[in-house]
Protein backbone atom coordinates (compact mmCIF):
# COMPACT_ATOMS: atom_id res chain seq x y z
CA UNK A 1 0.00 0.00 0.00
CA UNK A 2 0.99 3.51 -0.94
CA UNK A 3 1.55 6.51 1.63
CA UNK A 4 -1.41 8.31 0.76
CA UNK A 5 -3.18 5.18 3.12
CA UNK A 6 -2.15 7.52 5.88
CA UNK A 7 -2.72 5.38 9.27
CA UNK A 8 -6.08 3.87 7.63
CA UNK A 9 -4.74 0.39 7.58
CA UNK A 10 -4.09 0.38 11.30
CA UNK A 11 -7.21 2.47 12.53
CA UNK A 12 -9.54 0.21 10.41
CA UNK A 13 -7.64 -3.19 11.13
CA UNK A 14 -6.50 -4.25 7.69
CA UNK A 15 -4.13 -5.13 4.91
CA UNK A 16 -5.03 -4.79 1.36
CA UNK A 17 -4.24 -4.70 -2.34
CA UNK A 18 -5.33 -3.44 -5.48
CA UNK A 19 -6.27 -3.89 -9.15
CA UNK A 20 -9.35 -2.27 -8.46
CA UNK A 21 -10.43 -2.58 -12.31
CA UNK A 22 -10.63 -6.46 -11.47
CA UNK A 23 -13.71 -5.72 -9.59
CA UNK A 24 -14.20 -8.14 -6.54
CA UNK A 25 -11.65 -10.18 -6.28
CA UNK A 26 -13.42 -12.71 -3.92
CA UNK A 27 -15.88 -13.92 -6.89
CA UNK A 28 -12.65 -15.38 -8.72
CA UNK A 29 -12.10 -19.12 -8.64
CA UNK A 30 -9.14 -20.16 -6.41
CA UNK A 31 -7.24 -20.90 -9.38
CA UNK A 32 -3.66 -19.19 -10.56
CA UNK A 33 -4.91 -19.55 -14.31
CA UNK A 34 -8.30 -17.94 -13.43
CA UNK A 35 -6.52 -14.80 -11.51
CA UNK A 36 -4.01 -14.73 -14.42
CA UNK A 37 -6.91 -14.11 -17.01
CA UNK A 38 -8.77 -11.70 -14.95
CA UNK A 39 -6.16 -9.56 -14.75
CA UNK A 40 -5.02 -9.73 -18.64
CA UNK A 41 -9.04 -8.85 -19.11
CA UNK A 42 -8.63 -5.71 -16.80
CA UNK A 43 -5.54 -4.51 -17.67
CA UNK A 44 -4.82 -6.02 -21.71
CA UNK A 45 -1.90 -3.40 -21.46
CA UNK A 46 0.22 -5.63 -18.33
CA UNK A 47 3.50 -6.54 -19.28
CA UNK A 48 3.85 -10.31 -19.66
CA UNK A 49 6.47 -10.72 -17.31
CA UNK A 50 4.22 -8.79 -14.49
CA UNK A 51 1.02 -11.23 -15.18
CA UNK A 52 2.56 -13.72 -12.49
CA UNK A 53 3.84 -12.15 -9.81
CA UNK A 54 0.57 -9.54 -10.00
CA UNK A 55 -2.02 -12.71 -9.94
CA UNK A 56 0.23 -14.96 -7.62
CA UNK A 57 -0.17 -11.99 -5.17
CA UNK A 58 -3.70 -12.00 -5.52
CA UNK A 59 -4.25 -15.45 -5.46
CA UNK A 60 -2.20 -15.96 -2.43
CA UNK A 61 -3.70 -13.17 -0.17
CA UNK A 62 -7.15 -14.74 -0.78
CA UNK A 63 -6.17 -18.69 -0.34
CA UNK A 64 -2.92 -19.26 1.16
CA UNK A 65 -3.18 -16.39 4.01
CA UNK A 66 -5.07 -18.47 6.91
CA UNK A 67 -6.38 -16.97 10.18
CA UNK A 68 -3.51 -16.48 12.40
CA UNK A 69 -1.05 -15.88 10.34
CA UNK A 70 1.58 -13.35 11.36
CA UNK A 71 1.80 -10.11 8.60
CA UNK A 72 4.87 -7.72 8.81
CA UNK A 73 3.80 -4.34 7.15
CA UNK A 74 6.13 -1.76 6.37
CA UNK A 75 4.14 1.76 6.38
CA UNK A 76 5.10 4.30 4.02
CA UNK A 77 3.72 7.62 6.04
CA UNK A 78 4.65 7.22 9.32
CA UNK A 79 8.45 4.60 8.93
CA UNK A 80 6.98 2.44 10.92
CA UNK A 81 7.01 -1.47 10.65
CA UNK A 82 3.37 -2.89 11.79
CA UNK A 83 3.21 -6.57 13.15
CA UNK A 84 -0.21 -8.22 13.51
CA UNK A 85 -1.83 -11.44 13.30
CA UNK A 86 -4.81 -11.89 10.76
CA UNK A 87 -8.12 -12.96 11.61
CA UNK A 88 -9.00 -15.11 8.16
CA UNK A 89 -11.82 -12.28 6.92
CA UNK A 90 -11.42 -11.32 3.53
CA UNK A 91 -13.74 -8.64 2.37
CA UNK A 92 -14.37 -6.16 -0.91
CA UNK A 93 -14.78 -2.73 -0.52
CA UNK A 94 -16.10 -1.24 -3.44
CA UNK A 95 -14.99 2.45 -3.75
CA UNK A 96 -12.32 2.41 -1.86
CA UNK A 97 -10.90 5.85 -1.82
CA UNK A 98 -7.76 4.96 -1.64
CA UNK A 99 -7.94 2.13 -4.56
CA UNK A 100 -7.03 -0.75 -2.48
CA UNK A 101 -10.19 -2.60 -2.54
CA UNK A 102 -9.73 -6.41 -1.46
CA UNK A 103 -9.38 -6.12 2.36
CA UNK A 104 -7.84 -9.09 4.97
CA UNK A 105 -8.39 -8.33 8.87
CA UNK A 106 -5.48 -8.18 10.99
CA UNK A 107 -5.59 -7.83 14.70
CA UNK A 108 -2.57 -5.51 14.96
CA UNK A 109 -0.22 -6.55 17.81
CA UNK A 110 2.43 -4.07 17.84
CA UNK A 111 4.16 -0.69 15.53
CA UNK A 112 8.13 -0.18 15.71
CA UNK A 113 9.92 2.30 14.42
CA UNK A 114 12.18 0.59 11.21
CA UNK A 115 15.41 1.90 13.50
CA UNK A 116 15.19 -0.93 15.59
CA UNK A 117 15.62 -3.72 13.01
CA UNK A 118 18.49 -4.58 11.31
CA UNK A 119 19.76 -3.46 8.00
CA UNK A 120 19.31 -6.69 6.44
CA UNK A 121 15.80 -7.28 7.67
CA UNK A 122 14.55 -4.03 6.66
CA UNK A 123 16.10 -4.97 3.38
CA UNK A 124 14.04 -8.01 2.94
CA UNK A 125 10.64 -6.31 4.01
CA UNK A 126 11.57 -3.65 1.19
CA UNK A 127 10.43 -6.01 -1.54
CA UNK A 128 8.58 -4.02 -4.74
CA UNK A 129 6.30 -6.99 -4.66
CA UNK A 130 2.59 -6.57 -2.94
CA UNK A 131 2.68 -10.12 -0.93
CA UNK A 132 5.51 -12.34 0.12
CA UNK A 133 6.91 -15.04 2.58
CA UNK A 134 9.11 -13.06 5.30
CA UNK A 135 12.30 -16.08 5.35
CA UNK A 136 16.01 -15.10 6.15
CA UNK A 137 15.16 -12.47 9.15
CA UNK A 138 11.62 -13.67 10.18
CA UNK A 139 13.23 -14.05 13.95
CA UNK A 140 13.71 -10.15 14.05
CA UNK A 141 9.75 -9.42 13.94
CA UNK A 142 8.49 -12.20 15.77
CA UNK A 143 10.67 -11.39 18.78
CA UNK A 144 8.82 -8.40 18.66
CA UNK A 145 5.73 -9.81 19.53
CA UNK A 146 7.55 -12.39 21.58
CA UNK A 147 7.31 -15.38 19.40
CA UNK A 148 9.60 -17.51 17.56
CA UNK A 149 9.90 -18.64 14.40
CA UNK A 150 8.33 -21.97 13.91
CA UNK A 151 10.58 -24.53 12.17
CA UNK A 152 8.94 -25.21 8.73
CA UNK A 153 9.85 -27.39 5.86
CA UNK A 154 8.74 -25.83 2.45
CA UNK A 155 7.60 -28.31 0.04
CA UNK A 156 8.73 -28.72 -3.33
CA UNK A 157 5.36 -27.42 -4.66
CA UNK A 158 5.65 -23.98 -2.07
CA UNK A 159 9.37 -23.61 -3.35
CA UNK A 160 8.36 -23.56 -6.91
CA UNK A 161 5.31 -21.39 -6.80
CA UNK A 162 7.21 -18.70 -4.87
CA UNK A 163 9.49 -18.88 -7.36
CA UNK A 164 7.22 -18.50 -10.06
CA UNK A 165 5.80 -15.37 -7.78
CA UNK A 166 9.31 -13.87 -8.12
CA UNK A 167 10.16 -13.79 -11.80
CA UNK A 168 9.12 -10.01 -13.09
CA UNK A 169 9.70 -8.25 -16.34
CA UNK A 170 13.04 -6.00 -16.27
CA UNK A 171 11.44 -2.91 -15.70
CA UNK A 172 9.66 -3.87 -12.46
CA UNK A 173 12.84 -5.92 -11.36
CA UNK A 174 14.26 -2.34 -11.47
CA UNK A 175 11.55 -0.40 -9.76
CA UNK A 176 11.74 -2.51 -7.40
CA UNK A 177 15.77 -2.07 -6.86
CA UNK A 178 15.54 1.63 -6.93
CA UNK A 179 13.00 1.43 -4.00
CA UNK A 180 15.07 -0.26 -2.11
CA UNK A 181 18.44 1.64 -2.47
CA UNK A 182 16.49 5.04 -1.59
CA UNK A 183 14.77 3.18 1.39
CA UNK A 184 18.24 1.72 2.82
CA UNK A 185 19.62 5.55 2.51
CA UNK A 186 16.45 6.85 4.25
CA UNK A 187 17.10 4.01 7.38
CA UNK A 188 20.93 4.60 7.36
CA UNK A 189 20.48 8.57 7.36
CA UNK A 190 17.73 8.10 10.02
CA UNK A 191 20.15 5.60 12.49
CA UNK A 192 23.01 7.61 12.05
CA UNK A 193 21.09 10.83 13.66
CA UNK A 194 19.84 8.54 16.38
CA UNK A 195 23.29 7.03 17.37
CA UNK A 196 25.57 9.38 16.58
CA UNK A 197 24.02 12.18 18.22
CA UNK A 198 23.10 13.78 21.36
CA UNK A 199 19.61 15.52 21.53
CA UNK A 200 21.30 18.75 21.42
CA UNK A 201 23.92 18.00 19.54
CA UNK A 202 20.84 16.86 16.94
CA UNK A 203 19.26 20.53 17.49
CA UNK A 204 22.53 21.83 16.00
CA UNK A 205 22.86 19.88 13.07
CA UNK A 206 18.88 21.16 12.64
CA UNK A 207 20.72 24.93 13.27
CA UNK A 208 23.33 24.18 10.33
CA UNK A 209 20.86 22.87 8.08
CA UNK A 210 18.44 25.94 8.14
CA UNK A 211 21.89 28.16 7.84
CA UNK A 212 22.59 25.77 4.72
CA UNK A 213 19.16 27.09 3.48
CA UNK A 214 19.86 30.38 3.65
CA UNK A 215 18.30 31.38 6.91
CA UNK A 216 20.42 32.48 10.46
CA UNK A 217 19.54 30.18 13.17
CA UNK A 218 20.99 29.91 16.68
CA UNK A 219 20.03 26.80 19.34
CA UNK A 220 18.44 28.02 22.64
CA UNK A 221 20.10 27.15 25.71
CA UNK A 222 19.79 23.72 27.24
CA UNK A 223 16.85 24.89 29.86
CA UNK A 224 13.89 27.26 30.01
CA UNK A 225 13.33 26.90 26.41
CA UNK A 226 9.77 26.57 26.29
CA UNK A 227 9.83 23.74 24.10
CA UNK A 228 11.68 25.86 21.52
CA UNK A 229 15.21 24.28 19.72
CA UNK A 230 16.10 26.89 17.56
CA UNK A 231 15.34 29.95 16.40
CA UNK A 232 15.96 31.06 12.62
CA UNK A 233 15.00 34.30 11.13
CA UNK A 234 16.17 35.77 7.51
CA UNK A 235 17.65 39.14 8.74
CA UNK A 236 21.48 38.65 10.72
CA UNK A 237 20.22 40.17 13.97
CA UNK A 238 17.10 38.46 14.17
CA UNK A 239 14.82 41.75 14.79
CA UNK A 240 12.64 41.68 11.30
CA UNK A 241 9.92 39.04 10.71
CA UNK A 242 9.25 36.40 10.12
CA UNK A 243 10.46 34.28 12.85
CA UNK A 244 10.64 30.31 13.02
CA UNK A 245 10.70 28.65 15.98
CA UNK A 246 12.20 25.15 15.75
CA UNK A 247 11.04 22.49 18.04
CA UNK A 248 13.83 19.33 17.58
CA UNK A 249 12.87 15.83 18.74
CA UNK A 250 15.05 13.04 18.27
CA UNK A 251 13.01 9.88 17.73
CA UNK A 252 11.47 7.76 15.33
CA UNK A 253 8.09 7.17 17.73
CA UNK A 254 5.24 9.08 16.70
CA UNK A 255 4.96 12.60 18.27
CA UNK A 256 1.45 13.61 19.31
CA UNK A 257 -1.00 16.79 19.26
CA UNK A 258 -0.18 18.31 22.93
CA UNK A 259 4.00 18.75 21.70
CA UNK A 260 2.67 20.28 19.14
CA UNK A 261 0.11 22.44 21.11
CA UNK A 262 3.42 23.12 23.26
CA UNK A 263 4.89 24.61 20.32
CA UNK A 264 2.26 26.61 19.12
CA UNK A 265 1.77 28.50 23.12
CA UNK A 266 5.20 30.17 22.72
CA UNK A 267 4.27 31.72 19.01
CA UNK A 268 3.57 35.41 19.10
CA UNK A 269 3.16 37.96 16.10
CA UNK A 270 5.03 37.27 13.16
CA UNK A 271 6.31 34.23 14.48
CA UNK A 272 5.88 30.77 12.85
CA UNK A 273 6.32 27.26 13.86
CA UNK A 274 8.54 24.39 12.87
CA UNK A 275 8.07 20.94 14.64
CA UNK A 276 10.50 18.44 13.22
CA UNK A 277 11.62 14.80 14.21
CA UNK A 278 12.83 11.82 12.63
CA UNK A 279 9.81 9.74 13.13
CA UNK A 280 5.89 10.57 12.12
CA UNK A 281 3.23 12.80 13.58
CA UNK A 282 -0.06 11.64 15.07
CA UNK A 283 -3.00 12.44 13.31
CA UNK A 284 -4.57 15.29 15.67
CA UNK A 285 -1.09 16.77 15.19
CA UNK A 286 -1.64 16.38 11.51
CA UNK A 287 -4.88 17.97 11.05
CA UNK A 288 -3.77 20.68 13.80
CA UNK A 289 -1.02 21.74 10.70
CA UNK A 290 -3.31 21.89 8.19
CA UNK A 291 -5.76 24.19 10.04
CA UNK A 292 -2.49 26.79 11.27
CA UNK A 293 -1.14 28.88 8.70
CA UNK A 294 1.83 29.39 11.03
CA UNK A 295 2.20 25.76 11.66
CA UNK A 296 4.94 23.20 9.54
CA UNK A 297 5.25 19.90 10.61
CA UNK A 298 8.26 17.74 8.94
CA UNK A 299 8.78 14.17 10.06
CA UNK A 300 11.74 11.69 9.04
CA UNK A 301 11.28 11.25 5.09
CA UNK A 302 10.81 15.05 4.63
CA UNK A 303 13.99 14.99 6.71
CA UNK A 304 15.66 13.20 4.93
CA UNK A 305 14.65 14.61 1.55
CA UNK A 306 15.90 18.13 2.92
CA UNK A 307 19.31 16.93 3.60
CA UNK A 308 19.52 14.83 0.52
CA UNK A 309 18.30 18.76 -1.60
CA UNK A 310 21.26 20.63 0.88
CA UNK A 311 23.84 18.11 1.24
CA UNK A 312 26.51 20.11 -1.11
CA UNK A 313 26.37 22.45 1.72
CA UNK A 314 26.59 20.34 4.66
CA UNK A 315 30.26 21.10 6.56
CA UNK A 316 32.34 18.30 6.62
CA UNK A 317 31.96 17.11 9.85
CA UNK A 318 28.27 16.30 9.32
CA UNK A 319 29.36 15.30 5.46
CA UNK A 320 31.68 12.78 7.46
CA UNK A 321 28.61 11.65 10.04
CA UNK A 322 26.58 10.77 7.05
CA UNK A 323 28.87 9.64 4.27
CA UNK A 324 27.14 9.50 1.15
CA UNK A 325 27.64 9.53 -2.58
CA UNK A 326 25.54 10.97 -5.60
CA UNK A 327 23.76 7.89 -7.66
CA UNK A 328 20.86 8.10 -10.35
CA UNK A 329 18.73 4.98 -10.18
CA UNK A 330 15.96 4.65 -12.68
CA UNK A 331 13.06 6.89 -12.30
CA UNK A 332 10.19 4.01 -14.00
CA UNK A 333 7.72 4.91 -11.84
CA UNK A 334 7.05 8.55 -13.62
CA UNK A 335 6.45 6.94 -16.89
Amino acid sequence: MGAHVGDRPIEGGYVAIGWPAIGDLTKIAPDREAFKAALIAAYPDKKAGAVPVDAGSMFKFLHEIQAGDIVVYPSKADRMVNIGRFTGEAVYVEGDPDEYPTRQKVEWLKHVPRDEFSQAALHEIGSFLTMFRVRRYANEFLAKINLAAPVRITTPAEALADQQDEIADDDTATVSAAIQAEASTSDFIIKRLMTELSGHQFEEFIAHLLECMGYTARVTPKSGDGGVDVIAHMDPLGFQPPIVKVQCKRTTGQTPRPDVDQLLGTLGDGEYGLFINLGSFARGAVELERNRAKLRLINGEQFVDLIFEHYAKLSPRYRALIPLKQIFVPDLQQE
